[in-house]
């Protein structure tokens, strides 16, 4: 079983990749929150992995509020929760600092463990600092064929179940960039507050209610809840056609992206 976030589809096409690879049940964490779905019973011998974006060098809040809610069992002929297999996998622009040392506190108070860590770089989303743009076309190009060649070599570590592999970008300081920057990041910068729409190019598509995945934006032209749900994930931005929806300013002079390979 593979639990699984996305918002603009890097994390969704590796999840998709690995879940047809495995012959695994592949979950998504909004549509399990949104309809109140916890419980799962897992089969003798089955994997449990999880797949996400690093967010501010952190596991999405989204993501960690599934696991505190997460009520995994196993079935009456599998073994003790503990003893399955238990991998994770984060999607990052560039690096992930020690998003796998948070989520593996999560994980404990559940009695899990992953032990098997992968990061997976993929074309870069987050364009709402003055630093930050989406890759050229040659960029994305370059990033999804080393993540495909990746992905083959994943799929072998995970169908031979081995254990204590580490295989994450960390980047120079991970500590400075989740505990620090991060943790900033995460507390402060994590709203939909700064979120507008041009009504005079917006074409009442309805494509952001739809792609949300927390069920944040509601009407034509969009209207956003501020309901605390919002993860900034960029999904309504990157998807709009019309590229008529900003965060703030600076996404005026930012291009789009999302994953369609």
């Amino acid at each position: 079983m593979i639990f699984y976030f996305s918002g603009t589809g890097n994390t969704r096409w590796v999840a998709r990749q690995l879940a047809e690879a495995l012959g695994e049940q592949l979950v998504s964490i909004a549509d399990a929150l949104q309809s109140g779905q916890h419980v799962f019973t897992l089969d003798a011998h089955e994997r449990i992995g999880f797949c996400f974006p690093t967010h501010g060098w952190q596991p999405p809040r989204i993501v960690r509020d599934f696991i505190r809610l997460l009520d995994i069992r196993p079935s009456a002929s599998a073994e003790e929760l503990g003893s399955h297999y238990c991998w994770a996998l984060t999607t990052c622009g560039d690096d992930t600092g020690d998003t796998m040392t948070i989520l593996n506190r999560c994980l404990a108070a559940k009695g899990l463990q992953a032990s098997t860590l992968f990061s997976v770089i993929m074309p870069e989303t987050y364009v709402c600092l003055p630093f930050m743009y989406t890759d050229t076309d040659e960029r994305v190009s370059e990033k999804m064929q080393n993540a495909r060649q990746q992905i083959v070599h994943i799929t072998r570590i995970l169908e031979e179940r081995q254990t204590g592999i580490e295989q994450l970008t960390k980047g120079p300081t991970p500590r400075l960039y989740s505990y620090v920057i991060g943790a900033y990041f995460n507390r402060h910068m994590i709203t939909d507050k700064k979120f507008t729409v041009d009504r005079d190019r917006c074409t009442q598509c309805g494509r952001c209610v739809k792609i949300c995945p927390v069920a944040n934006i509601s009407g034509t032209p969009p209207e956003w809840l501020h309901n605390g749900k919002c993860t900034c994930c960029l999904a309504c931005y990157h998807y709009c056609p019309a590229h008529a929806i900003h965060y703030g300013k600076i996404t005026r002079r930012r291009g789009q992206y999302h994953c369609n390979p």
